[in-house]
């Protein structure tokens, strides 16, 4: 007879009294579900570090770093088509302003435009948010990194986790992380960090690495051989 009280709780064009979308916050809770993704910004540039997790042996994980443009990557974390629709969606947004402008887009234009794409998400009844946040990395003038939210805000930080056991890890952030890192110690820096939040060994098949180098300001993947390298300077500064 009466209506529906929780109805806030499945819409997501509707207020709960105390003033939240919940639908916006149960999206920003798929984002935590996902394996680890990490983002940084040093002196030399941004290093962008995502965990792959193997659900089969037959299967290879798809991957969670992408190119933007020659400037500019972004890991999607969170639920995987998601985050395909928001990749694709930035590098649309990338060429539409070298066609516009005639001129690269930058780092924080970039991510302003996806987080207002993410926002309409979450005003119209019949659409659900985007679970996915998604690191944005890149070189404009310096090194600049950008986290979008699922409601449509975005930040800009210094360091960022996304994902299982991030709370631990921006907290290690918090305490110990130096923009003074070289790009070669900002990378040391995010393997160590990962494989000690991992509660699984992690090594060279489980990682994914890029970089973004002020002098070249190119997006580059790091080859397998060049994390192990990494992987074990983690291992030995362990023991």
């Amino acid at each position: 007879m009466f209506p529906q009280v929780t109805g806030y709780d499945r819409a997501i064009t509707v207020f709960s009294p105390d003033g939240r979308l919940l639908q916006v916050e149960y999206a920003l809770s798929a984002t935590k579900r996902t394996p680890l993704a990490i983002g940084m910004k040093c002196k030399d540039g941004v290093v962008l570090l995502a965990v792959r997790k193997y659900l089969s042996p037959l299967a290879t994980p798809p991957e969670k770093i992408y190119r933007i443009d020659e400037h500019i990557g972004a890991i999607a974390a969170g639920l995987v088509g998601d985050g395909l629709v928001l990749i694709e969606r930035g590098r649309m947004e990338a060429q539409y302003n070298r066609l516009i402008y005639g001129e690269p887009i930058t780092v924080k234009n970039l991510a302003k435009r996806l987080a207002l794409y993410k926002q309409q998400f979450t005003q119209y009844a019949g659409l659900r948010p985007f679970g996915v946040m998604i690191i944005i990395g890149g070189i404009d003038e310096g090194p600049e990194l950008y986290v979008t939210h699922p409601g449509g805000a975005y930040y800009d930080y210094a360091a960022f986790a996304v994902g299982k056991n991030s709370d631990k890890v921006n907290e290690t952030f918090r305490q110990s992380f130096k923009q003074e890192f070289s790009l070669d110690e900002c990378i040391k820096y995010a393997v160590k960090v990962a494989m000690e939040s991992e509660e699984e060994e992690v090594n060279e098949n489980y990682l994914e690495i890029a970089t973004i180098d002020v002098n070249t300001r190119k997006f580059r993947e790091l080859q397998k051989d060049e994390i192990a390298k990494y992987v074990n300077l983690a291992r030995g500064s362990e023991g």
